[in-house]
């Protein structure tokens, strides 16, 4: 598993791009919450970063008003948990809308081993037993129509289920995907699962994690939301994308979600 990098120098914390962190946005309240109280932990982390937020929609500030207040360097950070529209299209398009600034998108936050970390977390505190045994857990996600973003979730399930010592996973989704939380859970029930868990796999509260969690037929865990794990997370695809910003002598282009 890779590490954040070690904090630099103050000084080249003045030299570094502002952190852009992207979030969903949501009409639940616990969503900026959360992702307030994330972000500062990041600070924490990485004191002297300049560390922003924006959202996609539905909450202030909005990802083109963030941008609009910079300039200089930015590195976006999606808060989001794989590849899809987002992250393709609406992240790098932002970034053409601000050609005052040099910028480029990082991945997403998943799939990323400290992302089965924050879930194995969540699970445990919501009462998933040390054991493991007879047990089986549903990964509750949004949903996408972009293959990429299914894949990023089957391979979340996988690194889950390892950290869990084997104990099945199951993706599911809330819309736009297949199989949907309750599906996934009469399967697991038709394959002999006596408790099965739902892993809520949202940054934040929001309508779609209330909706998979209430379908849980045993314990749900909470949105992986405030956690040193992310925290540690976001730093790290902050610190692979940083290096792959365009040189300053060149038509500044943004590069997309191209930094690994």
């Amino acid at each position: 598993m890779t590490e954040p990098s070690a904090e630099p120098h103050p000084a080249a914390l003045r030299r570094r791009p502002a952190l852009v962190a992207v979030a969903h946005g949501s009409r639940d309240p616990g969503a900026l919450r959360t992702v307030a109280a994330l972000l500062e932990r990041v600070r924490a982390a990485r004191p002297g970063l300049d560390v922003r937020l924006g959202h996609i929609e539905l909450n202030a500030p909005l990802l083109t008003d963030t941008l609009t207040a910079l300039r200089g360097d930015v590195v976006l950070v999606p808060l989001l948990l794989g590849r899809g529209h987002h992250v393709k299209r609406d992240l790098p398009e932002a970034l053409a809308g601000a050609p005052w600034l040099r910028g480029v998108c990082a991945r997403p936050l998943g799939p990323h081993p400290l992302l089965a970390e924050a879930l194995r977390t969540r699970l445990r505190e919501a009462g998933w037993p040390k054991g493991g045994g007879g047990t089986a857990v549903v990964l509750a996600a949004a949903g996408s129509r972009d293959p990429d973003s299914a894949a990023d979730t089957d391979r979340t399930a996988a690194l889950l289920s390892a950290r869990l010592g084997g104990v099945p996973v199951r993706p599911a989704y809330a819309s736009a995907a297949a199989p949907t939380v309750a599906g996934a859970i009469a399967a697991l029930n038709a394959e002999g699962h006596r408790r099965i868990a739902v892993a809520s796999y949202f940054t934040a509260p929001g309508r779609f994690a209330a909706q998979c969690a209430a379908a849980a037929p045993w314990i749900a865990s909470a949105p992986l939301g405030d956690q040193d794990a992310m925290a540690r997370l976001v730093l790290h695809r902050y610190d692979r994308a940083a290096p792959t910003l365009p040189p300053r002598d060149r038509t500044l282009q943004p590069l997309g979600a191209r930094a690994h």
